[in-house]
């Protein structure tokens, strides 16, 4: 695994339609983490009146967010802050005026076009799926952008004044269809979806799949990578029709500020749904904001996988003695043998995270391993890959039977088992070592035949005490495998 340099803090500014946005990240380049995340609704689209400008009101909130911004940045200790404007301020006759306006206080926002924002939203969720293949669908409050995406390139992308605020809280489904059809007439993007994927990006998108989530008791409901059912569109439509503010926010992880526009972003995907034909549809959580830090990688920082390289970083982070989660992985990894890449890949997240709750009370370090896999803000991985990393965790830190039943629901008997047996072999693993990788190093784990081979240098012989004989019992236990010890 690579080093992970920290960069940072690094600031964007996001002035949209709907919302003016600051988001401050650090971490790692590879997968940055959010330090800071502010937003002010000043609703620069939702004013654009028949003159064809922003209104006053709505520009004196933006521009006092971004004083506000520009003043919580350097007390942050940005080291770079970038600003664009998308859709109102570039159709706005007075958008010239607006970012006039801006540079007075010392911000000068990139007026982007619709096609750089589409660029822009596809590299995001390449750097949250770098295999996507299919279309990205970017639904702001001005405009809707669509970008193929394919072996880690974009390819052909449309903007389309199709966003939540244009197309008002009471859709017009045929001109929702019309506008589509137009713009995909005589393009790759009609088909560049069909069979393969479509990726929704924006928080309208998000809001709709949350409440979907929500409403089918969904056991973990991160809306990340999270496979929308279309079919259940009509049946969301309805509620949101029947149902009052109050009842959609009863959820809880709904912004009142988003649920007047499900209406829109309902009937939008639908029309997209129909038209372009994906075999799945997902939720990206990653948009334009993290495709514009994507975007100034290299191509092997690019390279990296998001899911490992963050378990990486935070398992250095939180870990007692250093990084040596890819050595515990090495380690057990002859016990695991005839894996599959996705299975391995989840695996080896386990075991760079094998150290991340030491900090915890005793009694809770597994509710706390299982919270921080389950709930972190990963990428590249879905529901049921983070419940497999928890069990494993929830193993290794000592739990043993009472794992969350909505989590197991969505793991299979063979999951369970494969998961427990990791846990146990790494919590073996770190009794054995105590927790450092000089021990890893000159001991070795076999499976011959149905017996786990435990070999030590016999001038080592010392380090096979009472408690590591415990820890190894329980791995054959839990693997259904005689053991044996050698020394050499």
């Amino acid at each position: 695994m690579s080093i992970q340099v920290p960069f940072g803090p690094v600031g964007i500014i996001d002035i949209g339609s709907n919302s003016v946005r600051l988001v401050v990240y650090g971490g790692t380049e590879r997968v940055p983490s959010i330090l800071y995340n502010e937003k002010v609704m000043a609703g620069l689209g939702r004013t654009i009146g028949a003159d064809g400008n922003m209104s006053d009101e709505a520009m004196e909130m933006a521009l006092g967010a971004l004083a506000r911004f520009r003043k919580v940045t350097r007390r942050i200790g940005t080291r770079r802050l970038r600003t664009v404007a998308t859709a109102a301020v570039r159709d706005a006759k007075n958008g010239p005026d607006f970012l006039a306006a801006c540079a007075k206080i010392g911000i000068r926002p990139a007026l982007i076009s619709g096609e750089e924002e589409a660029v822009g939203a596809a590299f995001g969720v390449l750097s949250a799926f770098p295999r996507a293949g299919g279309v990205v669908a970017d639904l702001g409050g001005g405009s809707l952008e669509l970008a193929g995406v394919a072996r880690g390139a974009v390819g052909n992308v449309v903007s389309l004044p199709l966003g939540v605020l244009r197309v008002g809280e009471e859709p017009d489904v045929r001109h929702i269809a019309d506008t589509l059809d137009a713009a995909l007439d005589d393009s790759r993007l009609r088909d560049a979806a069909r069979g393969k994927k479509l990726y929704l990006v924006g928080g309208s998108f998000r809001s709709v799949a949350m409440l979907e989530m929500m409403l089918s008791g969904h056991p973990l409901p991160i809306v990340h990578a999270h496979r929308l059912d279309v079919g259940q569109l009509d049946a969301l439509a309805d509620f949101v029709d029947r149902a009052r503010k109050k009842d959609i926010k009863q959820f809880g992880r709904i912004s009142t500020d988003r649920i007047p526009h499900m209406p829109a972003a309902i009937a939008i995907l639908k029309q997209l749904a129909q038209k372009l034909g994906p075999g799945r549809v997902l939720v990206s959580s990653y948009g334009l904001r993290e495709g514009l830090l994507y975007a100034d990688l290299s191509e092997k920082k690019r390279s990296e996988d998001p899911l490992l390289a963050a378990a990486l970083e935070v398992g250095r982070r939180l870990g007692r003695f250093g990084d040596h989660g890819a050595l515990l992985d090495q380690y057990i990894s002859p016990l695991f043998v005839g894996e599959g890449a996705k299975t391995q890949r989840l695996r080896l997240c386990s075991c760079l995270l094998g150290d991340i709750a030491w900090n915890a009370h005793p009694d809770f370090r597994a509710e706390r391993a299982v919270d921080l896999a389950t709930h972190g803000n990963w990428v590249g991985i879905n529901a049921h890959g983070r419940a497999k990393i928890g069990l494993a965790l929830y193993t290794a830190f000592g739990g043993d039977g009472g794992y969350d039943e909505k989590l197991s629901s969505l793991l299979s008997l063979k999951d369970i088992g494969r998961a427990q047996a990791w846990g146990k072999a790494i919590r073996f693993a770190q009794r054995l070592s105590a927790g450092t990788a000089n021990i890893l190093k000159k001991t070795s784990l076999e499976l011959v035949k149905d017996t786990i081979v435990l070999t030590l240098p016999e001038k080592e012989c010392t380090l096979y005490s009472d408690a590591v004989m415990k820890r190894f019992d329980q791995l054959g236990q839990a693997m259904g495998k005689d053991l044996a010890v050698r020394f050499s």
